[in-house]
């Protein structure tokens, strides 16, 4: 009865519902209504193989059960996603607060002004710390950013590439491997050819359209890429770049040593790990790609007092204006969490934020320091946050993951078993190093 009460609350209509909805057709059931309208040949002709339902109450405490199963380990994996401590108010004031819960920018403008402010905080945000001036009010993860940002380069070749067909996309080895798979998936739709190789070895010829760096790269390591830059630039082939958002409170924004684009992850900006998202992704660009920039762009306009208001911008690049011809297919964001990662910067501040970064840098380089003496070798030269350690022949990889466990410890393991990666977050300590 407990378990029936539920479904006539939240599945569909009710039992008087339907049987009124029949007799308005001159229907005697379900079964007939289906009889007289689908055909038979795409009909499900065995029943559901489906237990009894059960009570809102039951299935709290199945949840629960299966949920105590996971076992919550200290996790030092890094690769884009980290801990981080969630500021109280935030955390009340806006994750709990089911009037902020929404993946969409808002459409009715007059209404939403304060939401609005709110993403366009993250858009300034995202502009000082990339050193661009353009950014958008969040993708779905960084692996879209990645392909959004390969895609918006292609589709804005200029003609005498157009011409001659440049379909090659020169990516660094380095990269995250979800953004590379997902690189993939999209390329292979577009007949992109993707070259993955080190940034040093780059080959820019004339079938080239783009290329991508990750900053820091997938091991951790922070490389000058000075000359790399310089060559693409005379070459007129646009960079982008994944950063880690961060390391760039302390490095040189690659807007200022070239990129085109940036794009990452706001995650470690106070959004909880949750299983590895939902995270809003960020994406600032120069004025030359301002037509073709992917997602939201929240602007500041007048009302018709002559008041600042704020609106979406640039909407002739979207799908709902251009159909088919649109360089913006993106209508959903992740406004809520974006908006999350903006307050985090807000309530901060830039000392805050220094502070933060800072004292990561210096816990990676403390445990450097440390795990050298017991034998680990460090081998990135520049580092931010994650250290990629080889292991002393003496000690067995097998033995290294079983104690690690043992302590309830996710290191990140790479192939050959010969290196390690162990990346410091906001919740680390003193003690855990």
């Amino acid at each position: 009865m407990i378990a029936n009460n539920f479904i006539s609350r939240h599945n569909g209509p009710r039992e008087a519902d339907v049987e009124k909805m029949l007799e308005s057709m001159g229907i005697d059931s379900v079964d007939q209504l289906i009889d007289e309208t689908v055909p038979e040949g795409i009909r499900l002709k065995e029943s559901l193989k489906l237990e009894e339902g059960i009570s809102e109450y039951e299935y709290g405490k199945l949840i629960r059960k299966i949920a105590a199963k996971n076992k919550l380990f200290k996790t030092f994996i890094g690769l884009g996603y980290y801990n981080t401590i969630v500021p109280p108010v935030i955390l009340r004031n806006v994750f709990e607060n089911p009037g902020w819960y929404t993946s969409y920018t808002p459409y009715q403008a007059e209404i939403s002004q304060g939401r609005l402010e709110a993403l366009l905080n993250f858009q300034s945000m995202i502009a000082d710390l990339t050193g661009l001036p353009l950014a958008n009010a969040s993708l779905l993860d960084e692996g879209t950013a990645a392909a959004e940002a390969m895609l918006m380069f292609f589709h804005a070749r200029p003609r005498p590439l157009v011409k001659a067909e440049a379909n090659v996309f020169l990516v660094s080895e380095n990269l995250f491997p979800q953004s590379i798979d997902i690189l993939k998936i999209r390329a292979a739709s577009k007949g992109i050819e993707l070259v993955f190789s080190n940034p040093d070895d780059f080959d820019f010829t004339d079938k080239v359209f783009g290329c991508m760096l990750q900053y820091p790269n997938q091991t951790g390591e922070i490389i000058d890429n000075t000359s790399l830059v310089k060559e693409a630039n005379e070459k007129s082939i646009p960079l982008a770049v994944a950063a880690d958002l961060m390391s760039l409170v302390l490095l040189q924004p690659p807007g200022e040593w070239g990129a085109d684009v940036v794009f990452g992850s706001s995650q470690r900006f106070g959004v909880p790990l949750g299983f590895g998202g939902p995270h809003a992704a960020y994406f600032a660009t120069t004025e030359k790609y301002k037509r073709h920039i992917p997602g939201r762009i929240i602007g500041i306009s007048k009302d018709k007092n002559g008041n600042d208001a704020l609106r979406m911008a640039l909407q002739t690049r979207e799908q709902h204006i251009k159909r088919e011809r649109a360089t913006s297919n993106i209508c959903t964001a992740q406004a809520l969490l974006a908006i999350m990662a903006g307050f985090y910067g807000v309530y901060h501040g830039k000392e805050g934020l220094l502070n933060i970064a800072s004292d990561i840098h210096s816990l990676a380089v403390d445990l450097s320091i440390a795990v050298e003496k017991l034998g680990y070798k460090e081998e990135n030269k520049y580092f931010f946050d994650t250290l990629y350690l080889k292991i002393p022949e003496s000690v067995s990889f097998e033995k290294l993951k079983e104690v690690a466990i043992a302590h309830e410890i996710n290191f990140r393991y790479f192939e050959g078993e010969k290196h390690i990666g162990i990346s410091i977050d906001e919740t680390t300590s003193k003690q855990d190093v």
